[in-house]
Order: structure tokens, then sequence, then C-alpha cells
């Protein structure tokens, strides 16, 4: 959370100053889209010691645990949030023509996603439903290793079997497989969107990412403090 707070810091300052500096911008994103590809390398060497801690993080709040898709967010809300940062940007510049309103360029009212080509969201396009095939894909295998697990004699279950511990055992070693192929497409939707866009729409898509992103964990643990005395208790 300390490296993605900077990366916000670093963002929002090359934004504000991105006039004749796009090789700085450049740079910037390719050291964001590198520190997340490492995050991912990491993240995939320690899952093989205890997976199940990544598909529900003890740093996230219930809420956002509850958004999760094999242990982060799908790659395709990715996509998604270009969509909606030019659908918001363009209704913004909008009224801003009709108004007369001249202003400089501000990260928190105008943005260049609005000025995506049509080749480029052509591009982000394909991408989107390659992306989608490649989660359901994901998803069903998930959902194969739960059925698994499932059918599982219920009375080796009760008594402890040793089977039952060897079956969980590969259920994890499955799992961890899955996640570093979930990080992996995340990494890739993500390099792939950068090389679509330009230096400063890569940099106003990562700047809004990592604030939605915050927003969220802020909002789920306020949410999670107001309902801290709902749980197991309560059931």
């Amino acid at each position: 959370m300390g490296l993605q707070t900077k990366h916000i810091e670093d963002l929002k300052e090359a934004l504000m100053c991105q006039q004749n500096n796009d090789h700085k911008l450049e740079d910037l994103v390719g050291k964001i889209v590198n520190d997340f590809q490492t995050y991912a390398r990491k993240r995939s060497e320690l899952s093989h010691r205890c997976c199940a801690n990544y598909f529900a993080p003890s740093w996230n709040s219930p809420i956002e645990n509850s958004m999760l898709w094999m242990g982060g967010y799908r790659p395709s809300s990715f996509i998604r949030l270009i969509y909606a940062l030019c659908g918001s940007q363009a209704e913004t510049l909008l009224s801003q023509n009709l108004l007369h309103i001249d202003e400089n360029f501000d990260v928190n009212h105008g943005g260049f996603m609005s000025d995506l080509t049509a080749t480029q969201l052509e591009k982000i396009n394909e991408l989107h439903m390659k992306v989608i095939k490649k989660e359901d894909k994901i998803t069903k295998t998930s959902a194969n290793f739960q059925d698994d697990v499932a059918d599982m004699p219920i009375a080796d279950v009760v008594h402890g079997d040793a089977a039952v511990e060897d079956a969980l055992d590969k259920h994890e070693e499955c799992m961890a497989v899955l996640l570093a192929e979930a990080d992996k497409l995340r990494f890739e939707t993500l390099r792939k969107i950068v090389e679509v866009v330009t230096p400063v729409q890569a940099a106003e898509f990562l700047l809004a990412g990592k604030r939605l992103h915050f927003s969220l964990h802020d909002r789920g643990r306020a949410r999670a403090d107001v309902c801290g005395g709902v749980g197991d208790d309560a059931v």
C-alpha cells in the first residue's frame, strides 16, 4: 500500500507537468508495470507455501475480498475502467464546451482517455474479448478443483483421514498454479493496454485504477468497523 501511495503521487505530479514530458511519463508507466510484474512473481513464489491466504488477504477488508477474482481484480475490469473513463471524460468535456469553459488540464476534471482513436478502441475491444475468454477458462478450472474437494467422502473428513490432508494439499498446489496464471493474465492485460494507449493516457489510466483501489480499501475498512460485531457469533 505504501508503494501504491508513492505511485499515485508520482503519477499526479507527472500528469500535472506532462507537457513535453512524454519520455518521463513513459519511464514512470514502465516502472509501475514492472513493479506489478515483480509483485506477481514474488507472490507466485510464496503462494506454494500457503496459497489459500492469497485468495482472501488479511490486509483487505471483507468487502474487498468479496470482490476478488483469483486473488485479485479481474483483468477485464481494467478495460471496463478505460470505457468508464472515456465516457465520464467525454461528458465533462462536452459540458465545458457547452458552457464555454476554458481551463487547463486537471487530472480531477478533464483527461485524455476521451481522445482514444477508433484504432485504439478497436484494439482494446479485441483485447477485452480475449481476456474474458481466458478468465472464463480459469474460472471453470477453479470450479472443477472445488468440486474435487466437495467429492471427498464425508466419513474421511469427519474422522480426519490422512487422505483428506493429501487432497487439501493437492488442492492448494493446483490453486497456486491457477493464481500464477491469473496474475500472468493481469500483467499481460496491463502491459497490452499500455502498448495501445499513449504515455499520458497510460498514466491517467493507472492513476484512476489506483485511486479506485484506495477508495474501495478505505470504504471497506469503514464498513468493517461498522459491521465489526456481525459475523459467526451472530449466526
